[in-house]
């Protein structure tokens, strides 16, 4: 069964750069998507997503890379949801103020995303795992 890759920095380097060598040293096992979460120095979550290889993520250039220390980056094989930009990891919360990458299956997550918007959160994908943010 193929897994995701998980790349994690905290540090005092900017991490989008090892972030972004890390899941590239990960390609060889195989993905769908990728993505990276990066908290700015104003302490929001900069997000950037890409459906294909790990050097979507860098098509815009270097000038418009997120900058920040703390990040986290992620190579999907989708489970829950098809391929796309909205369903590639990290998802956030509605608030913006969490990011989660995740490797597995919520097997409940219908019944917790029902009870979620129940109570007024909102979803921006159809992944399992975006329930874990709220």
């Amino acid at each position: 069964m193929p897994v995701c890759g998980i790349v994690g920095y905290v540090g005092g380097q900017e991490a989008w750069p090892i972030i972004f060598e890390g899941l590239r040293r990960l390609e060889y096992r195989g993905y769908d998507s990728a993505g990276i979460a990066i908290v700015d120095h104003e302490g929001d979550i900069q997000l950037r997503k890409t459906v294909g290889k790990v050097n979507g993520l860098d098509e815009t250039g270097a000038e418009s890379h997120p900058t920040g220390s703390v990040g986290l980056g992620h190579t999907r094989w989708a489970t829950h949801g098809r391929p796309s930009q909205e369903n590639a990891h990290p998802h956030t919360d509605c608030q913006h103020r969490i990011a989660v990458v995740h490797n597995g299956i919520v097997e409940n997550y219908l019944d917790l995303k029902r009870r979620l918007l129940g109570a007024g959160h909102t979803f921006g994908s159809e992944t399992d795992t975006e329930v874990l943010t709220h």
